[in-house]
């Protein structure tokens, strides 16, 4: 069993930052891609960032230069630095990872449960 645990989302003033973490546990053998995701009320789910096991990221445009995807490898843990917030940016925030585990050496996905992150004055 994995589980994805989101921390860091809140309150923040326009221009604020915040910085989400979201760590796997579980009987993980292997974490390739991971990614974050939001969705606002009302919209879809969009992707926000994501980055290879060996440290490659990609952003959607509307983070480019204000938003940081990173991780450790040894914590298992992905981190989204999240700078010159908008309140646009208001949004729940989910991670997910494609994974393997003892006992399916197939890759899964696997999402956290997301967390709230407001940006408003």
């Amino acid at each position: 069993q994995v589980q994805l645990v989101e921390s860091g989302g809140g309150l923040v003033q326009p221009g604020g930052s915040l910085r989400l973490s979201c760590a796997a546990s579980g009987s993980i053998v292997r974490i390739y891609t991971m990614a974050w995701y939001r969705q606002a009320p009302g919209k879809q789910r969009e992707l926000v960032a994501t980055i290879t096991s060996g440290g490659s990221t990609n952003y959607a445009d509307f983070v480019k230069g204000r938003f940081t995807i990173s991780r450790d490898n040894a914590k298992n843990t992905v981190y989204l630095q999240m700078n010159s917030l908008k309140p646009e940016d208001t949004a729940v925030y989910s991670c997910n990872a494609f994974i393997t585990t003892m006992t399916d050496l197939r890759q899964q996905v696997y999402w956290g449960q997301g967390t709230q992150v407001t940006v408003s004055s």
